[in-house]
């Protein structure tokens, strides 16, 4: 740690960062970071390249560290930092330069990973024919080795067999214009191409948009899923022209739809009350409108095609009426309006279609019309998206919490205790399966769904008004939440029932906590022996479940979290085998985020794909008989880049359709060597699953380790003593709760925060501790054995590069450093070292008000459990890389920042107690970096606009007033502070892209 202060003469009161004392400026958006005269910016950068000077500094005192194992090398940048800063010689311009210069190549690094993270470098040097055209020719290829049978092929190409799902969450890390940018850049091959529009995004703030809102993130999310379906086409357009040289006579009876595009945006329940029926009304509505637009725009214009344009164009005159009636968002309609809106869905019903049956019968009769192979293909394409998507842009995902589904039956169901008591299991099974004995269907109305109260309920009758005056044409997916028994999947199915809507309603459990992970066979299996569940899943035809990983992830270790989840999918299959089910459809939807912290692979999407799908567990469905079908999550900013541009949505309709096909294409010799599963390297059996006992032990390990870290109570201060305040807020999700002596509430376990939220912490902290901890310990239990795995097993090492991703955006002496800064033994020390009068006073401030939070022993005694496991980790793979000298500078940095704001905190001049509120108390708020809260405080505190009463004549004589007004305090103390903590936030969005996803 840093052991001495500098020598500087006598300090000014409050050291504020003071070389442009100007007011705090606007929160900069959409328009450049700093409006500063960027010519004289540039003349200083000639002058002195400070980005240079620090990035050297960084390097010099990381190497000094292992001579001087007492000093932390990040501290002692950050306190180099300080002196310039005390000094003037970096000034704000100097700052806010050298954050531009960051941020650009950070971005630069980020659109040249996405580039390559979707294989379009390799597109682009593979030449003609395009991918999807090579790989279709491909695939015909095999089918000609094989049968050479057209209803083979026709069968194979007509079965959707992988959806990517749009999905939101608070993960919109940065602006939608950014992501805009980052993605037109990452689609440009020539590096000189990319550089202004990086330049354009790096003037730009990296902080996301200030309001976003449910229907930002609907639009956004639209974006993409319009570039998937154009890419979907072409891929479906490139098998109907290799069908067409194979089979000249019969490809137009091809409809191709084996990948298909689904959202839940708008219709995620889960956790948040304030989407109304009608906002999810509305967006069904508008995805509809979506798919007749495209119809609209791509269907030839010739005589062929008249019918089923004039019935498209009415369908969209009549779905235009329907939203014109629709509450906005926000907005508390009135029964009035409701009704109104209600009358326009019946009245215009049958116009507006609610099948796509007779769009696809008109497409068809076009097909036959038409004179051209070109007019033919086009219709044959728009067919297809038609048939996978029904009247639909994306196919709907609705999603709800398991104890929502228990509260709507509980007024039905006459039981004491909860479902999830392993006590009251029985009793629970036994009264829902006599529910599904008797239940009869009711009839659903807008009125009965104004009225009614309960979420799960409301929800089901939304989705029985959808597919009634929307979109009947596929069953639609009702994904639960924590589902961990059998009970809540069968009181799903009574409630599908008793709306009329069973038939047409995929129930998917979602496997995600440790305990559902663990007992999620049992809560299938509890399903199972109930005869109507296995009716019901007769009739549909397939068995749906979902893999989440936020709460796996953080609470057991995302490695561990893919081991108990690929453990539960080959249970899935030997239950379906037992159950006599092999003939019915296996949906897997694995809704991980784009960050390692939330499941997604960090190295490619091919790499994610066969990660998420191990080849092992889609062989052995293959053995069994049983047709798999995969679905994947594309979250927020982050996975909406991937289909960010046409380009960008091209290379990854590609990849996903290399997987899907993978299995076909094996005896390709030209795809022999496609990295999709490593098959030139692999063995014939995966040695990991050889070693069962290892691989059961390192991860139980591993679970063990990182359960015992959650429940640490300096992991909780970890996370949410100043963490929550170094993001921004990410979404449309209400934010986290508060207490009631105002500011943010104490986090005392991790389980009070979002699974979202502790990841982008972890990030910002230095260490993914989610991704790494445990490793180490698992690891050092057999040595040779896990070297063995990590160079031979192809499933193994493809999960350790997580772990290898991790270390490389973390270091220990980071999260030190911030552990440090929370120690008040080190802040005495520096003022017992400090020649600084002011200072020495700052100092002993902040000690104070660090023992009053009394957060070091916790966390002390955190760092060592994390190092002696980062310890054996290093032992055992002394390859790991480690964090970047820039992305390390830019932490540095922000701890300056961070000190800086609390040194000047602590001259805020002492006043009388404001509701219970003391400065005290105020000065453990900046603390934990409540600084928008405490400056809203402080301008109620110190006003700088005087008494409005002053000259006004009250009729009596003038009573005393405090006439003053604190324009010197704005002006040194709380102006710099709220310029200061702006680029702290402005440093967290930097970070988010040196490490490549939010939380």
């Amino acid at each position: 740690m840093p052991l001495e202060e500098p020598r500087s003469g006598q300090a000014k009161p409050a050291a504020p960062m003071s070389a442009h004392p100007a007011a705090a400026p606007a929160r900069p958006t959409d328009r450049a970071i700093d409006a500063r005269d960027l010519t004289r910016d540039l003349a200083r950068d000639l002058e002195r390249d400070l980005e240079s000077e620090l990035l050297d500094l960084v390097a010099r005192t990381r190497e000094q560290a292992s001579e001087d194992p007492f000093r932390n090398p990040v501290l002692a940048v950050t306190l180099a930092i300080t002196r310039q800063l005390d000094r003037d010689e970096i000034g704000e311009a100097d700052l806010d330069a050298l954050l531009a210069t960051l941020r650009r190549r950070a971005l630069t690094a980020r659109a040249e990973r996405l580039r390559g993270y979707v294989g379009l470098d390799a597109d682009a040097s593979a030449g003609e024919p395009s991918p999807v055209a090579d790989l279709a020719n491909r695939l015909v290829a095999a089918v000609a080795r094989g049968s050479g049978d057209f209803e083979a092929f026709r069968d194979r190409v007509g079965r959707t067999a992988f959806a990517a799902v749009f999905t939101a969450h608070p993960t919109f890390g940065m602006p939608r214009a950014v992501a805009e940018l980052i993605a037109r850049a990452a689609s440009l091959a020539e590096a000189d191409r990319r550089a202004p529009i990086i330049g354009e995004a790096a003037a730009r703030s990296t902080r996301p948009d200030p309001q976003i809102s449910l229907d930002d993130e609907f639009e956004q999310a639209c974006v993409a899923a319009n570039h998937g379906r154009a890419a979907i086409d072409a891929f479906n357009g490139a098998i109907l022209d290799a069908a067409r040289a194979r089979w000249p006579d019969r490809w137009t009876e091809l409809v191709p739809k084996p990948l298909a595009i689904a959202s839940w945006v708008g219709c995620d329940t889960d956790g948040r009350t304030d989407i109304g029926w009608w906002d999810t009304m509305r967006y069904r509505l508008i995805s509809k409108r979506m798919q007749f637009d495209r119809l609209l725009r791509d269907l030839p214009d010739i005589p062929a095609t008249r019918v089923v344009r004039e019935l498209t164009a009415g369908a969209r005159a009549a779905v235009e009426r329907q939203l014109a009636g629709a509450p906005l968002l926000g907005t508390k309609p009135s029964l009035e309006a409701v009704h109104r809106f209600a009358l326009a869905l019946i009245i215009e019903r049958e116009r507006a279609q609610t099948d796509a049956g007779p769009i696809l019968a008109g497409l068809a009769a076009a097909i036959g019309a038409a004179e051209t192979d070109a007019d033919r293909r086009a219709i044959a394409v728009l067919r297809s998206g038609v048939a996978a998507h029904g009247l639909s842009n994306a196919l709907p995902h609705f999603r709800l919490n398991a104890s929502q589904i228990h509260n709507a039956v509980r007024r039905v169901i006459e039981l004491e205790g909860e479902p999830t008591d392993a006590a009251q299991r029985r009793s629970h099974l036994s009264a829902i399966n006599t529910l599904l004995n008797d239940v009869r269907a009711v009839p659903v109305d807008f009125g009965a769904l104004a009225a009614e109260r309960a979420s799960a309920a409301r929800l089901m009758m939304t989705i029985t008004q959808i597919l009634k005056h929307v979109d009947g044409t596929h069953p639609v997916r009702f994904l639960i939440a924590e589902t961990e028994t059998g009970y809540t999947l069968l009181a799903a199915l009574w409630l599908a029932r008793h709306y009329g809507i069973s038939d047409r309603l995929e129930i998917t459990p979602l496997f995600e906590t440790a305990s559902a992970l663990e007992q999620g066979i049992r809560v299938l299996d509890d399903a199972l022996r109930n005869p109507h569940w296995r009716a019901h899943l007769k009739r549909l035809g397939r068995l749906s479940v979902q893999f989440g990983y936020s709460d796996s992830g953080r609470y057991v270790g995302q490695l561990a979290a893919t081991f108990w989840i690929e453990r539960l999918r080959l249970r899935i299959t030997e239950l379906m085998v037992q159950n006599g089910l092999s003939d019915i459809e296996l949906v897997i939807f694995d809704t991980h985020g784009e960050s390692i912290g939330r499941g997604a692979h960090p190295t490619s999407l091919r790499d994610r794909l066969a990660y998420l799908a191990p080849e092992d567990s889609r062989q052995r469905n293959a053995r069994a008989g049983i047709r798999e079908r995969l679905e994947s999550s594309f979250q927020g900013s982050d996975g909406y880049l991937m289909f960010g541009s046409p380009e960008l949505a091209g290379a990854s309709v590609a990849r996903i359709a290399e997987h899907v096909f993978a299995d076909a294409l094996t005896e390709d010799d030209a795809f022999a060597d496609y990295a999709l599963n490593d098959r030139a390297a692999a063995p014939a059996t995966d040695p990991i699953y050889e070693e069962a006992d290892f691989a059961a032990e390192f991860f139980r390990v591993v679970r063990q380790d990182m359960e015992a870290l959650v429940d640490d109570r300096g992991y909780a201060a970890l996370l949410g003593t100043f963490g929550p305040s170094l993001i921004d807020r990410t979404g449309s999700r209400p934010v986290a709760r508060q207490s009631d002596g105002g500011g943010p509430a104490a986090i005392t376990h991790p389980r009070q925060m979002r699974a979202i939220p502790n990841n982008a912490i972890l990030h910002q902290l230095g260490y993914l501790a989610n991704s790494l901890h445990g490793v180490g310990r698992a690891a050092h239990r057999a040595p040779e054995l896990f070297r063995h795995m990590r160079q031979n097993s192809v499933r193994f090492s493809r999960a350790f590069r997580l772990v290898q991703h991790a270390s490389s955006v973390g270091d220990l002496d980071v999260m030190r450093a911030y552990i440090d800064s929370l120690d008040p033994a080190v802040w005495l020390e520096r003022a017992r070292r400090t020649r600084r009068e002011a200072r020495r006073d700052e100092l002993v401030t902040i000690a104070a008000a660090l023992e009053r939070l009394n957060l070091a022993p916790d966390l002390r005694r955190l760092f060592g459990r994390l190092t002696r496991d980062g310890l054996f980790l290093q032992a055992a793979a002394p390859d790991l890389a480690t964090m970047s000298t820039r992305l390390a500078l830019l932490h540095a940095i922000r701890l300056a920042l961070i000190h800086r704001i609390w040194f000047l905190a602590a001259h805020i001049p002492s006043f009388r107690p404001q509701a219970g509120l003391t400065r005290e108390m105020l000065l453990e708020r900046f603390l934990r970096l409540d600084i928008d809260g405490c400056l809203k405080l402080l301008d109620e505190i110190f006003p700088v606009t005087p008494d409005p009463t002053l000259g006004l004549n009250f009729g009596e004589p003038p009573g005393p007033r405090d006439v003053g007004t604190y324009e010197i305090e704005h002006n040194t103390l709380f102006g710099p502070i709220r310029r200061m903590f702006e680029r702290v936030r402005e440093i967290s969005g930097i970070i988010q892209h040196e490490v490549g996803a939010f939380g």
